[in-house]
């Protein structure tokens, strides 16, 4: 693999997506793309497509995968000024994950909202990664960041919704987060109010789901001090995302 030492790799000026593949198929490939092309326009870097970043290309790089890699794994495509990337590797999700549900406690790291790169999956991933390995070492799933305000707004590598008498709720776009395209998914299927939670308020929400593009749909069944014995809504939008994921 030939990587030129450009700004994303010295300074994590770039942008990658990791969509999840199953059964050989991509899924939501074309948002992840359009997503990609976005940070490409934010950072100056010139249409991805015109660099070869396209459908047929992502589905030329799985048909050369084996068949063990593509049942149920992940595409990783990475952008920076100077290279184009694509990698593969399995998905660690499994049906036993979602059955116990996540625990997730809040991080000490905060979000810095006022960052556009907050708003791009970026190459300056090194908070993310960092908590999801403590939160392993710590023996939870998931550690879920504030923003200055004290607000939250994402996880390590999630976005988060919760419920409260059978409404869905998640932090609004400018408390800080990526706009996760598993996170755009639920919005345009479920009636979902984007709002400021505060953790002090966790109390009165009666469920909480994670999402991702790998994870899809995760329960959690303990935020910090808070738990959610309740997943009635949360497996709603699962099951249904479970049914149509194979024709996103």
């Amino acid at each position: 693999m030939d990587i030129k030492l450009d700004e994303g790799f010295q300074f994590g000026l770039g942008a990658f997506e990791t969509i999840a593949v199953e059964e050989g198929r991509p899924i939501l490939l074309d948002r992840h793309l359009r997503r990609l092309e976005r940070a490409a326009a934010f950072f100056g870097f010139g249409p991805a497509s015109v660099r070869g970043v396209t459908e047929e290309a992502v589905h030329k790089f799985i048909a050369d995968q084996s068949e063990e890699e593509t049942r149920h794994g992940a595409v990783k495509v990475v952008l920076s000024g100077e290279n184009v990337l694509f990698q593969m590797r399995g998905n660690p999700y499994t049906e036993e994950k979602y059955l116990r549900g996540f625990v997730a406690d809040i991080s000490k790291v905060k979000r810095n909202e006022t960052s556009q790169l907050v708003y791009h999956k970026t190459l300056n991933y090194g908070d993310c990664i960092l908590e999801k390995r403590a939160a392993t070492a710590a023996g939870i799933q998931e550690r879920v960041f504030l923003n200055t305000k004290g607000q939250i707004c994402e996880g390590a590598v999630s976005n988060i919704f919760f419920v409260r008498k059978n409404k869905i709720y998640t932090p609004q776009l400018n408390c800080g987060l990526l706009p996760g395209i598993l996170r755009e998914y639920v919005r345009e299927k479920f009636e979902v109010n984007e709002t400021v939670i505060y953790p002090e308020e966790l109390m009165y929400y009666d469920e909480c789901f994670v999402t991702n593009s790998l994870m899809g749909v995760m329960p959690v069944c303990q935020l910090g001090s808070i738990c959610f014995p309740h997943r009635t809504r949360t497996d709603e939008v699962r099951t249904l995302y479970e049914s149509q994921k194979m024709s996103l």
